[in-house]
Parts: C-alpha cells; structure tokens; sequence
C-alpha cells in the first residue's frame, strides 16, 4: 500500500491531461493484468497498450510525456466499466494523489475515496482550460483542496465539488477502513464475542 497521510485535506503537484470521454476501466488497467495477485505492479501496466504503439515502444501518450505528475485531469465519465479495483490502484501506485474530471463512473468514483485519493469533479470548460494550462506549465503546480472544494493553478482558483461522503472520509481520515478496523481492534473482538452465532474458540 502506497502511504498517505491519514487526513487528505489538500492534494498538490503537477498535473496529467487525460484525454476522452467514456474512458472505461479494461483502458485503464486491461484484464489480461488482472492474474496477478496483489497490486504491487499495476503502476507498470497503467493504460498499457494506450502508452505504446504497434511495435511496443512508449508513444506520445500524455502519462508518458508528463511522468512524474501527481494530479490527473480527466473528461467525462471516467472509469465506467467493469468496477475492478486494480484501475484506481494502478493509478495510485504510478503516482497519482487526486484527480479532477468532468465526470466518473460511480463505483471508480467510490474505489478512488477507499484509496485516499480525492476526485473532484468541474464542468468541462473548467476541466478543458486546465488540461490546457497542464500543456503549458508541465511543471506548474495545481492544488486540490477537498476541505474548500476548490482547485488552484497558477494565478487561478476555481470552484470544484467533491461528493460528500468522500470529502468527509478524507478530511476526518475514515477513508482507509482496512487500517480503521485494526486500529479499533479491540472493539471489533468486543462485538463478535457478544455475537450469538459466533462460536468461541
């Protein structure tokens, strides 16, 4: 698991376009990855066949061109599809902290919060202005942050929303419920013994 901070209030770096509508999860990580069993190389097969061309040499793909960027830019309804996890994780592990797009497929939308990693979305003359800023300022700095649904870069600050459940998660550090249910443990272990269907071992 990459680390974050247990309370995301803001996210900031440089950015990524993302370009395309309808963007579906098998484009984001193909299924043919999926074989693996953890997540630990998923940042290797990030849009695999979109970042190379026919004789599998890296093309001109914007993540090949903007490597080391940290916020995303996408359009409309991004991450629709089958509702595999492994795409959010591909992303978090290549390096991606937050996201800002038009639009997302529910369940990418919700994978995205259980990860950390805030997606605010803009409407797309926003989103379309940013991209190209990101084109002109690679190495320009864009701030999300999620507690005042709002998305800086350079001289301009724009409003954004985030869903209000991820915004919460994220601000009170409840995103992460693998690490919340350790960290409660005792009080997991007092509930299942007062379960009457749970055996004692």
């Amino acid at each position: 698991m990459v680390d974050k901070p247990q309370h995301i209030t803001d996210v900031s770096g440089s950015g990524v376009p993302i370009y395309g509508d309808d963007i579906d999860t098998d484009q984001i990580l193909p299924a043919r990855f999926m074989k693996e069993v953890t997540f630990e190389n998923m940042a290797d097969y990030l849009f695999y066949d979109a970042r190379r061309d026919e004789d599998g040499e890296f093309n001109d793909h914007s993540l090949n061109r903007f490597e080391g960027a940290n916020v995303a830019v996408v359009n409309k309804n991004f991450g629709m599809g089958s509702s595999r996890e492994h795409a959010p994780q591909a992303m978090m592990r290549w390096g991606i902290d937050g996201i800002v797009g038009e639009s997302y497929a529910e369940i990418f939308r919700d994978n995205c919060k259980s990860l950390g990693i805030p997606a605010a979305t803009a409407d797309h003359e926003t989103v379309t202005e940013l991209q190209e800023w990101i084109e002109d300022n690679p190495d320009g700095d864009i701030e999300i942050d999620v507690e005042t649904e709002t998305v800086t870069y350079g001289d301009t600050t724009v409003d954004v929303e985030i869903d209000d459940a991820m915004q919460e998660a994220l601000v009170e550090g409840i995103w992460d419920t693998t690490s919340l249910m350790y960290s409660n443990m005792s009080k997991v272990e007092e509930t299942v013994a007062d379960l009457p269907y749970v055996e004692a071992e």
